[in-house]
């Protein structure tokens, strides 16, 4: 299915960053993030049948972390991106695969649908990270997953004073180095369980939470 078309004065100056350099998104961060990503939807365990959503899918750099058992859903707001995603999209093992356009701070999926809801490198790349966590918790079932991979502030002080001297580089790419967990999952109902690194020296961190 082909994403639905969207008009580029309709995209977010951050979204719009990224539509831009998708090309070069692409070509970078495949290497970079796509291993990362794998190792961690595998380590989900996904079970056949479960609805999975995955929030800012991009170019797809995450296409073949998921079981073809499940049924997978991946939206995002660029459509550069998605057109990215979907030329790479095989029609047999990706057939389990939909990509949607859509605003994932303002879904148009039902409360409670999603057994696992997903958002690799996104978070601090929306102009509103606790209402993307909102709304990300609103679609995920009572009892289902909410998984995150992102670059969260250190809480050890000298590490974090020492990233936010790149803070004002990065903010012109379209995300930031300050923002903290607790910022973006404060008040959401959600219960923590697992928070850690892939590696002692990344720089991100996987969450996993559950409604």
């Amino acid at each position: 299915m082909r994403p639905t078309q969207v008009q580029k004065h309709e995209l977010p100056h951050r979204s719009r960053i990224y539509s831009d350099l998708s090309g070069f998104y692409d070509h970078v961060f495949t290497h970079v993030f796509s291993r990362r990503i794998e190792r961690v939807v595998q380590g989900l365990k996904i079970p056949p049948g479960a609805r999975v959503l995955e929030v800012g899918i991009g170019t797809g750099l995450s296409l073949d972390a998921y079981p073809a058992h499940a049924r997978v859903t991946g939206i995002d707001l660029s459509q550069e991106m998605l057109d990215r995603a979907d030329s790479k999209r095989d029609p047999k093992r990706h057939a389990h695969i939909k990509l949607r356009q859509m605003d994932g701070l303002d879904m148009d999926f039902p409360a409670d649908y999603f057994d696992f809801v997903t958002a690799f490198h996104v978070v601090t790349v929306v102009p509103q990270p606790a209402k993307l966590i909102e709304e990300m918790t609103r679609v995920c079932k009572p009892d289902g997953q909410v998984v995150i991979i992102n670059h969260f502030s250190s809480p050890r002080p000298a590490i974090r004073k020492v990233v936010n001297l790149v803070d004002p580089i990065t903010r012109k790419l379209g995300w930031s180095t300050k923002l903290s967990l607790d910022d973006c999952i404060n008040g959401a109902p959600l219960s923590l369980e697992n928070r850690y690194k892939t590696s002692p020296w990344s720089l991100f961190t996987v969450v996993e939470a559950r409604k």
